[in-house]
């Protein structure tokens, strides 16, 4: 992570400007901002630096292929601490300088989100988020803004049809009481009922609660096949634990939350690799947070991050990286670095799918969703293992 913070700011060397626009001629720096809460505490500080160091190795691609619009890119870290009120000054400080933003990505968590993204529309503004909010994706609240972490229907749609594959008929489910803990829990329960899947019990728990012992009781009574649980971080390890206290030998399946804790990637005594306490676990992810030989585009995105710092967390909160070829393609198809028609070619699928993305294969966007769905074929199920460069299974796993 030192690596991450040593460069708050990224300039590749200058080129002559490809395009004719108006932005062009005046200008041939696109100005990118990110904000990441990378003073703040634990596993957020691993994320919000894997975010930047994405964000550092996408633009570091784009430059190498000719800029946005001919524009080389600039990029600007900003440290909010996770924070929303520090996000927001530190914005606003941006907005009224001389080197006022092309494209603001969002490091997360969601309320940050929240709060710049008012700011960020009134503004003109395009920007990227990786930790969406309720209406984040939703076009006709805010037109410039573009989710890059799947939904959480998609995701949940994910775990069951894997359930249902593997042989089983029936799920309990653990979730979080956070807004997206709820929507996972109502998503699952929605995408089992389609699949003709029993839902033997739905139980949330509160973050900050350091029991979920009643909640996994209720579930031990249901007898389902499986139990699904969404947990990032300490509440993680309080429901392994309890499961163990509880002596309930049930096959898991651990959202993508999971697979970001750092519990189930660290060998003892910080994690808890290799123990019984994970023997039944399988977590889903992206398919890139999977190392695959074959996956030439994203392991070429992974040395090129591995190449500016040590990847402290799980690609799965690398989806900066893929903003910039988005924008580059956008910019391209458009013939212009305008943001609204950026925007107005990101909603076009045949663009999109001309971006070199690395972390997704490819966003479908479209002109009444700025969110999308993660086919199945792109999820992956992985046991706990130690990561290495962000990746489950590579061939350093221990």
């Amino acid at each position: 992570m030192k690596k991450t913070l040593m460069a708050l700011t990224v300039l590749a060397v200058a080129i002559t400007p490809a395009c004719s626009s108006s932005e062009a001629e005046t200008d041939d720096v696109y100005r990118v901002m990110i904000s990441a809460g990378l003073s703040s505490v634990g596993p957020l500080a691993n994320n919000a630096a894997t975010s930047v160091l994405a964000a550092r190795a996408g633009v570091e691609q784009i430059n190498n292929a000719g800029g946005i619009g001919g524009r080389q890119v600039e990029l600007t870290v900003v440290d909010d601490a996770g924070e929303p009120s520090t996000a927001v000054t530190k914005l606003r400080q941006a907005l009224t300088s001389s080197g006022k933003p092309d494209l603001y990505l969002s490091s997360g968590p969601s309320t940050v989100s929240a709060a710049v993204l008012p700011i960020l529309d009134q503004k003109s503004v395009l920007s990227f988020n990786i930790a969406p909010t309720a209406d984040s994706g939703n076009p006709e609240t805010f037109p410039l803004n573009f989710d890059l972490a799947p939904s959480i229907s998609s995701f949940a749609a994910g775990i069951v049809a894997h359930a249902k594959d593997t042989g089983y008929r029936s799920i309990g489910v653990i979730h979080g009481s956070s807004a997206t803990g709820e929507l996972f829990g109502t998503s699952l329960a929605t995408a089992a009922a389609n699949a003709g899947v029993a839902i033997t019990g739905n139980e949330q728990y509160d973050g900050a609660a350091l029991d979920m012992t009643s909640q996994l009781v209720r579930l031990q009574s249901g007898r389902p096949d499986v139990l699904v649980i969404d947990a990032y971080g300490s509440p993680l390890g309080f429901i392994l634990r309890d499961l163990t206290k509880l002596g309930w030998n049930v096959p898991l399946i651990g959202d993508v939350s999971v697979a970001a804790t750092e519990l189930v990637s660290s060998l003892p005594p910080e994690g808890l690799v290799g123990t019984p306490s994970v023997k039944n676990l399988t977590m889903q992810v992206a398919a890139s947070a999977r190392f695959d030989p074959s996956a030439t585009v994203t392991n070429a995105a992974v040395e090129a991050m591995a190449a500016l710092g040590s990847i402290e967390s799980t690609l799965g909160v690398a989806y900066n990286y893929d903003a910039l070829p988005l924008v580059q393609a956008a910019a391209d198809a458009a013939g212009s670095t305008d943001p609204s028609k950026i925007a107005a070619s990101l909603e076009d699928p045949q663009v999109t799918a001309k971006a070199s993305t690395a972390i997704i294969p490819h966003y479908s966007f479209s002109p009444s969703s700025h969110s999308f769905d993660i086919p199945v074929d792109q999820l992956a199920f992985v046991p706990p293992s130690v990561r290495v460069n962000g990746q489950f299974g590579g061939p350093q796993q221990n």
